[in-house]
Parts: structure tokens; sequence; C-alpha cells
């Protein structure tokens, strides 16, 4: 598949540095949405480079220091549980991309989003940009930013696993198994955890 198609396109309109962006821990019941940004040589060669979503844990480490390596700039951003909560988790999902894109060493002209929203009620990205529907698996920027975005969201998670070990982190990552719904049920939530996505627990 062509994953660089609206990499060329955005450079034929005559944008020179373009970054891909995507987050990772948009749905997970505790941590934060991690958010990544990535320019690439047009054309980089990066053997097995797709959606993290597809991608084995293996892989994605294997491919976390090729894209840093590779990467002209990359960035990683997040918004934790507790603006989250008190905003909302489309917009963190915003703050966190609009972060991760400020934080490029080089300044993007023009930014690939994934999905189809690029704004919430308290934050939006403010770059000129387009929003790829299933980007992480159409454009190889997009695609390397959902790596750096998912690995870095998992590590913190193994992380926080190490702190908060009653509740297995490293085994679900946040994300709502079974497992982790009763480890909640025993132990209530952590501080980790988003309030406003238990309540909906609760309710259900």
């Amino acid at each position: 598949m062509e994953l660089w198609r609206y990499e060329r396109e955005a450079m034929e309109e005559g944008c020179a540095l373009i970054c891909g962006c995507d987050e990772a821990g948009a749905g997970p019941l505790a941590g934060p949405v991690y958010a990544a940004a990535v320019i690439l040589p047009l054309g980089a060669d990066i053997p097995g480079l797709d959606d993290s979503k597809k991608l084995t844990e293996k892989k994605r480490e294997a491919l976390f220091p090729v894209i840093q390596e590779r990467a002209l700039a990359w960035s990683v951003a997040l918004v934790d549980a507790a603006e989250i909560d008190r905003t909302d988790i489309l917009s963190a999902r915003m703050k966190a991309m609009q972060l991760a894109i400020d934080g490029l060493a080089k300044r993007p002209d023009f930014a690939l989003i994934d999905g189809n929203r690029d704004r919430g009620r308290t934050a939006a990205i403010a770059v000129p940009h387009r929003c790829v529907v299933k980007g992480d698996s159409l454009s190889a920027s997009i695609a390397a930013a959902s790596i750096l975005a998912k690995v870095s969201r998992d590590r913190y998670m193994v992380d926080m696993a190490a702190k908060y070990p009653e509740y297995r982190f490293d085994r679900h990552k946040g994300y709502g198994t079974k497992l982790h719904y009763e480890l909640l049920a025993q132990h209530g939530p952590s501080p980790i955890h988003r309030k406003t996505f238990l309540k909906r627990v609760e309710e259900g």
C-alpha cells in the first residue's frame, strides 16, 4: 500500500515539513492519553511500519528506536487522568496531539491528524492540518506517530504497575478487561483512574 500519498499531496501544495500525529489510550479506565507527532523524510524506508494496533508489542518496541532515528523530528506528549476528568476525553486527545506537535524540534508546515476530529470543547488542533480517517493505516507519518504514542503509554502503564501492583496495569494497560474490573471491585480506584470513566461503569 502507498503510505506516502497524503504526505506527497501536502508537499505538492507547497508544504515542506509534514508531521503525522496520533494518540493512544482514549478508551482505558486508567492512565493518561498519550500522543506523538513525527516528521519523516519523504519515502523513508522503515520495514514493517504499520498501524500500531496491527503490530505485536515486540514489533512495536523494535520499531520505536528506528522511527526515532529516521525521523527529522519526533515528540511525545500526554494529558493525565485528572485533566481528562476535568475536561473530557475528546478535548484531552486534541490537547495531547497539539502538545506533541508543539514539542517538535522542527516546526511543521502541515499536520496529518488521525481520525475525523480536530477539536473538542476546550482544545483544538491549531496548526494547518488535514484529518485522515484510519490514517494510522494510510499514512507513514501517522503510523510512526501511532507506534511512538502506543509504546510510550504502555511503558508508562508498566511503570504504574510497579507503583500500584494490586491493579496489574502491566497486564491490561488500564483497559477495561475482565481482570481489571475484578481488581477495581476489590480495591476501588487508584489515583490514576479516570473517575468520569468509572461513573459509566457504575451506572452501567
